[in-house]
This record gives structure tokens, sequence and C-alpha cells, in this order.
């Protein structure tokens, strides 16, 4: 059996880990483990420099001899809209040939789902395409045309969250059958265990003041919102600091605030981080302020980490992982008051009760293991 992933990407997402993660839980858990041959599609070159981290078995089929991935302008929508347009253009084709010589199986289409579904139109083999589809998509009229369209061509649809199944049965364009919670498979024990005892060599402050926010520094993490909170929240805990790990296009931006709030020296740009944990474990709160999310994998980091988590209930996701006030908190999308309510009320928490709700939300990092995707992922395919 071959199954080919396909995830395109040009900035550090999360669904690179999840695409490594998914095939390694074949690797792991399969009783065809000898039998499968598994393969991730390096589009442009953007997968050259994650390879000393795949496991050997899994193999990196590059479509490009050129790396092309580092001369793609990056940063921002127009900019990242172009770069994909520019990959559809220089894969199509190679994309074509690869499946009519190698055949696979399977092909789990993670990332510029467009190639593998337009390609539906012209495999001639028996190659079954398993599509991604995350977040709400807004329906317009070509994309609800285009999947209508496509719908009987694509195998099965896998959706990482409950809110998008739920979307897309609603609107009712792709047979009920074909939908399937995939949760990915964020969370690796032995990655934690390896990662949680290193030192950090760029901040000293001490846990009990500290806050943190991770993610790239875009409009959807919504950051301005946070900088805004922690303004207030240094009048009523002036002994607090701000870290925010990630890198994007937003970040003068954020930098100008902090100058305009004088809040500059109380936070922290510590840019991208390959280790989030060891953050996460000197931290006293962990703060997701995004305006939306799929599902917001960071929270079950912090989980793991034991910190307390504060996040914004935006689409779609941290409601799946949090219910407010039994694991944590959710305020309003968006809303500076609300958010500041929730970070009072987690400062009223006694000892006993932080406990509790940390262990609650660590209990529910179980979906999101690698085992657990592989139970998911085996009602797809036939792994056993």
């Amino acid at each position: 059996m071959k199954i080919f992933y396909w995830s395109p990407f040009i900035s550090k997402v999360a669904t690179v880990s999840s695409t490594i993660r998914s095939a390694e839980s074949i690797l792991k858990y399969s009783k065809k483990e000898n039998n499968v041959n598994l393969a991730i599609i390096d589009a442009i070159g953007e997968w050259k420099n994650y390879k000393k981290v795949i496991d050997p078995k899994i193999k990196i089929i590059n479509l490009n001899k050129k790396d092309i991935f580092q001369y793609l302008p990056k940063g921002g929508f127009f900019k990242s809209r172009f770069s994909y347009v520019l990959i559809f253009i220089l894969t199509f084709f190679k994309l074509f040939n690869l499946i009519n010589k190698e055949k696979p199986d399977y092909i789990i289409a993670h990332l510029l789902t467009s190639v593998p579904i337009l390609l539906t139109l012209v495999i001639k083999n028996k190659t079954k395409i398993i599509l991604r589809i995350s977040g709400l998509p807004k329906l317009n009229f070509f994309r609800y045309r285009c999947w209508k369209f496509f719908s009987k061509k694509i195998y099965k649809i896998t959706c990482p969250t409950l809110a998008t199944y739920e979307y897309l049965k609603k609107i009712n364009i792709f047979d009920k059958n074909k939908l399937f919670v995939l949760r990915d498979p964020v969370i690796q024990m032995h990655d934690f265990s390896k990662k949680k005892n290193e030192k950090i060599e760029d901040l000293k402050i001490e846990k009990k003041n500290l806050i943190i926010g991770i993610g790239r520094l875009t409009r959807q993490k919504n950051f301005i919102l946070l900088i805004r909170a922690f303004k207030k929240i240094l009048s009523k805990y002036p002994n607090y600091h701000l870290i925010l790990l990630g890198e994007g296009e937003q970040k003068k931006l954020l930098v100008k605030e902090t100058e305009k709030l004088e809040i500059q020296d109380r936070i922290s740009f510590l840019g991208y981080k390959k280790n989030v944990y060891k953050y996460l474990l000197n931290s006293n709160c962990f703060i997701l302020s995004s305006l939306w999310e799929d599902p917001g994998f960071v929270i079950l980091e912090a989980a793991l980490s034991n910190i307390f988590i504060i996040s914004s209930n935006c689409p779609n996701g941290p409601n799946e992982i949090l219910s407010n006030g039994r694991n944590g908190f959710l305020f309003q999308n968006n809303n500076l008051s609300d958010l500041l309510s929730k970070f009072d009320e987690f400062k009223k928490l006694n000892k006993d009760e932080l406990n509790k709700k940390k262990l609650f939300a660590k209990k529910e990092i179980k979906m999101f293991t690698q085992f657990a995707h592989f139970k998911s992922l085996k009602k797809i395919i036939d792994l056993n």
C-alpha cells in the first residue's frame, strides 16, 4: 500500500508537524507497517529543512529539483495567495506525472487541496483522494460549484474539529458518509519529556509573574488585543511581564503599540521557538487571543505543560478543548473587558481550584495523541 501526503506550505504552520506525526502514527501502530510505503511530497523545496526530523522510513519526494521555496514572497494575505498560485502552476503537471508513475493508493491532502482535487479529472488509476477541510470555509458561488462538481470524485473528507464536521454536514454538498472527524496528532509525550527540562537562556523573570502568548504575529492571532489587555492588567497586577513567541508581518505594528502604551519594557518579543514547552512551564498563565483557530494546537501544549489557560471563545475549536470554568476560561471573541474579567477570576482561584482545572485540561489532550489519530485514520484507510 502506498500513502502519499500533499501539504505544501509557505510559512511555519501547525499543519506541518501534524502531517509528519500523522505519517509517523501509521509507522508506529499499523500492523501493515512493512507493507505500507509512506511519502511526503515536497512541492517546491518547503520540506528540505524538515528531513532531519522525519523518520527515514518516510520518503520525501521532490517534485522540483531546484529549491524554489526560498524565493517565494511570504507574509501577508496577498503575498501568500500569489505564492500559492505559483505553487499550483509549478506543480500541477508534475504531480499528475508522479501519480501516474507511482500509482499511490491514497493521497492525503492537507494544504493547497485544489491541485489534487483538479487532478481527479485526469487521473485514470485508482488513487483515492482524502481531503482535509478545516475551519468554516466561506461558501462563495465558485467554491460551492467546485465542491459540488468534485464531491463524487473525492474519496473521503476529514475535519480536524467537530465544528467543521457539523458545518460540512449542514451545507449538504458532500455525502455525509464521506465526512470524518480526524483530530490532528498534536501531542507526543516523548517529545514533551525531551524538551521540558531545557533551560531558558533569554529570559530571567519569575514564573509567578509571567503571562505567555504563542503564535504567528498575524491578524488572526489578535495579539493587539492581548497587548491592550496587558496594559490594563499591569494597573492591577504591576509585577507581571508578557512574553510573545512567534514571528509575522504584524511585528512592527505590535512593537509600536507597546511603545504607544509605554509598556515596551514589560513585553518581550522572543521570536519563533522550536521548543515552546520550556517557556510554558516557566509561565503563570497562557492567553490565546485569536479571532479564529483550528482548533488551537497551542492550547493542548499549554494543557500538557500544566499552565492555566485563558482563551478566546473563537471559531473553530477552543471550546472543543476547554469547557469554560471547568478546565480553563473562555472569553468572548475579541472582547477586551471579558478577557480582563476572566483574568481577574483566574487571580481569585485558590491553589486547589487552580490545580483541579489544570488537571481537567490535561485530560482533554488524549483526543490529540498519535494513537487517537491512528484509531480514527483506521476508519478511513484499512491499516489493520
